[in-house]
């Protein structure tokens, strides 16, 4: 088992509970013996009580919406919170990855929206509502959205409000209507607001043009609006009562404006980088070969595919029953790569928007809430194809220090080594200055060799390029 599948990748308290989980009195996250537990707290026995007894927690878990769990005899943790009595412990399934919204692409945000509002409808037919609607409480668990708080729901009252509605439109219907409507890359924004996308900020964004349309109208301008007229006031009843029928009005409204929200992932370099790539047809052939040999010989759990484009070689990494991780710099690309997921109805592919330049940080409370790309790994084994000579030559990034960053990564290191003869660096340094005097095969090899083991290095038939298996130190 990998570091990652025994701690979710998430800091713990020294009570065992995960620095994540801190914020709902009902329960929180523990680990212990490498195991991942959740207590359920005695001031949500109720709502736990009517969750399984309604039907509603099997609907979800065989639709695929929520992480399914069992009930375990199982010692209380100790908790930071006061009066946490523990009523039951349960076991979720391992989720085989975290990811967080601003490494998904548009697509995945926006499926995660939807399995949300279906969720929210499912429960208010058995008399419960969600009580959050965060972004971070989604989770890709065989390729679909899926609910990984099982403590998200509270009993329905007759005429109270959707208590989510606000962090629904903040954490997903906000950023997706700026990354549809403006630029795709906001939804880098959700690095900055943790708690979601501020509605006013969103209106300023938007275009003028969203105030004619009315799902944006309603849900983003004059929600923004009412928060910023009532912000200052009393705190008082002034949510008004609202219908079981009202709320689903308002889920279908939500739902419609989720749904007309588009956005098209073509025309980038790295959107149909394979249809202009310099290889021969025998040279891919020959690196998917060698890729699949070495997967097989290896037999990873969890795979890393750095700068993994439209996903070509983690499916190929994935076809031994690994989990893949897939991702790359370009929206289109992850897109894509997504679309193609759904499509093939793949269950062990992930894939993820990430700068390796200025990968995903640790942040939030303390730093510890959400955790950096590298302090959910390592990896079994990371893949780095057509990746070197990006951060060698565009970023400037030192062969030494290159060794380093992968050897924290993972184990089994698959990387190919793109020489300057080769058209594509040639594309780097036809406007600037060769710098790089040690960026020959040989500085890469003595770079390396400092932190791996050589096992293989085979040259690409009909290239120039070296394909590498190496084993870190």
């Amino acid at each position: 088992m990998t570091k990652q599948n025994q701690n979710s990748g998430q800091a713990q308290q020294s009570s065992g509970q995960l620095s994540a989980s801190f914020r709902d009195p009902s329960g929180f996250l523990f680990s212990r013996g490498g195991v991942l537990y959740r207590q359920v707290n005695r001031k949500y026995e109720q709502e736990y009580a009517r969750l399984m007894e309604s039907g509603l927690y099997e609907k979800l878990v065989k639709a695929g919406l929520l992480i399914p769990h069992v009930e375990v005899d199982q010692e209380p943790a100790t908790s930071d919170s006061a009066g946490a009595v523990a009523h039951k412990i349960i076991q979720p399934e391992r989720v085989p990855f975290i990811s967080y919204p601003y490494e998904w692409s548009f697509g995945q945000l926006k499926d995660a929206a939807l399995a949300t509002l279906s969720i929210q409808r499912r429960a208010l037919k058995v008399g419960m509502s969600l009580k959050d609607a965060s972004a971070y409480n989604i989770q890709f668990v065989r390729g679909k959205p899926t609910l990984i708080d099982t403590l998200s729901f509270e009993i329905y009252k007759e005429g109270q409000p959707w208590v989510a509605y606000r962090q629904f439109c903040q954490h997903f219907l906000a950023p997706l209507a700026l990354m549809s409507l403006r630029d795709v890359r906001l939804n880098q924004l959700l690095r900055v607001y943790i708690d979601g996308l501020p509605l006013d900020l969103a209106s300023d964004l938007l275009p003028s043009k969203t105030r004619f349309n009315f799902g944006l109208l309603t849900n983003i301008h004059l929600h923004a609006g009412a928060q910023k007229k009532y912000s200052g006031a009393e705190v008082k009843s002034r949510a008004g009562t609202m219908s079981r029928q009202a709320i689903i009005g308002l889920i279908d409204g939500l739902d419609s404006a989720v749904r007309k929200l588009t956005w098209n992932p073509g025309g980038t370099e790295w959107g149909n980088y394979y249809d202009i790539t310099n290889y021969s047809d025998a040279a891919f052939e020959h690196k998917k070969q060698l890729v699949r040999e070495w997967s097989a010989r290896m037999k990873p759990t969890l795979v890393w595919d750095l700068g993994a484009n439209n996903g070509v070689f983690s499916r190929v990494a994935g076809e031994v029953g690994a989990y893949v991780v897939s991702s790359d710099i370009d929206p289109a690309a992850v897109e894509q790569n997504y679309r193609q997921i759904k499509e093939e109805k793949t269950e062990n592919l992930l894939p993820l928007l990430l700068d390796l330049t200025n990968p995903s940080p640790s942040i939030g409370w303390a730093n510890e809430e959400r955790d950096s790309f590298g302090g959910r790994g390592p990896a079994d084994m990371v893949l780095a194809l057509a990746l070197i000579h990006h951060l060698a030559i565009s970023n400037n990034v030192p062969l030494p220090q290159l060794a380093d960053f992968f050897a924290k990564t993972g184990k089994w290191l698959v990387i190919e080594f793109v020489p300057k003869a080769d058209t594509q660096v040639q594309k780097l340094l036809v406007s600037r200055e060769d710098i790089f005097p040690t960026y020959t095969r040989d500085g890469f090899e003595a770079a390396f060799k400092q932190r791996f083991k050589i096992c293989e290095a085979v040259n690409v038939r009909e290239a120039e390029r070296v394909l590498y298996l190496m084993e870190s130190l």
